[in-house]
């Protein structure tokens, strides 16, 4: 058994390494669970990760429960049904639960269909809306075919969002070879809000002010009926060869056009960088590329603690070795 030291990286080894052990029942133990946030232990969305991903490999867990500061996790059969439901039963982010989920349902024999009801727009996760235009993108170039749509969006604190995805099983996954971007096409804008918000304009201010700091942008507006009134806005700098992704939350009291101009202020960061791959993308991609038929090398906007994190796990479950110079990240998949 392959124990992880879990106050390295917050909730981010946890989801890696649960989605890792599914794959390849190694049997994992897990401590100091997220010791070092407010709440320490496994939050509801956690318990629901592990929970949902032992279905799918028919694991032995103990230590699952709200609080828990350690888990064992011991998969015996990797057996995907084609249709799955998931209830959060709060806002919890459903883009978190997917970086679980996904890793393990691209190694399905038939296609999978799943529907999960929580989060859709949520802080201190990335929003739905830049899993369908960049997650989904890169995965692509990966020859990994997902299909996002949402039938209800879902803001905290009631959440209630429906997402549905499907997803087409893969049998070796693409290296990735992405050290420049190509030419620059343009920005383009994607600024959700709830219906309750739209005599206010919130939506079109949020652009507003994104357009104050990178100047105008391809529009999509849209209103929708929620349980809980928010908003949301995603801005993506697209290139030949990449796309780079910076979304934010609106807040109560705080302007729909200082919104924009956070989002603005982030997206202009990464475009400075250079790199191909935005600080969101950096780590998420990192599971697949270590399981892929080939040498991948690629550019990143920053080295965050997710990225070191998921480097760390990769390389002990996996047997990976990453190399880092500067900006540039190489490593040879193994293979799966």
């Amino acid at each position: 058994m392959i124990e992880l030291d879990g106050s390295i990286g917050y909730g981010q080894i946890l989801r890696t390494a649960i989605a890792i052990s599914s794959i390849t029942l190694k049997p994992i133990k897990i401590f100091n669970i997220r010791i070092n946030r407010p709440q320490p232990g496994l939050r509801p969305q956690h318990l629901t990760g592990v929970l949902e991903a032992a279905k799918l490999c028919k694991a032995e867990v103990k230590g699952a429960y709200i609080g828990s500061k350690e888990i064992f996790f011991i998969p015996k059969k990797l057996e995907i049904p084609q249709k799955i439901f998931i209830d959060i039963k709060t806002a919890g982010s459903i883009t978190l639960l997917l970086q679980t989920l996904i890793p393990i349902l691209i190694f399905s024999k038939n296609k999978t269909f799943l529907t999960i009801k929580g989060g859709t727009d949520t802080s201190g996760a990335p929003t739905i809306t830049y899993y369908q235009k960049v997650f989904l993108y890169y995965l692509k170039l990966l020859g990994i075919d997902i299909k996002i749509s949402v039938e209800k969006y879902g803001f905290y604190p009631k959440g209630n969002g429906i997402v549905h995805v499907e997803v087409n099983p893969v049998e070796k996954i693409k290296p990735l070879k992405l050290i420049e971007r190509g030419n620059f096409k343009n920005i383009e804008s994607y600024s959700i809000a709830s219906r309750e918000l739209e005599k206010n304009k919130v939506a079109e201010r949020q652009i507003n002010g994104l357009e104050s700091i990178v100047g105008s942008t391809f529009r999509n507006i849209k209103y929708v009926d929620t349980l809980s009134i928010g908003s949301s806005l995603l801005a993506l700098s697209i290139y030949e060869s990449c796309i780079l992704g910076k979304d934010g939350l609106g807040e109560k009291g705080k302007r729909a056009e200082d919104v924009g101009k956070e989002v603005g202020l982030e997206l202009k960061k990464s475009i400075e960088s250079k790199a191909c791959l935005d600080k969101f993308m950096s780590d998420q991609i990192l599971l697949f590329v270590a399981l892929a038929n080939g040498s991948s090398e690629f550019t990143i906007e920053k080295f965050t603690e997710h990225v070191k994190t998921n480097i760390l796990v990769n390389e002990i479950l996996l047997g990976v070795k990453f190399e880092v110079e500067n900006n540039l990240i190489k490593v040879k998949g193994i293979g799966f």
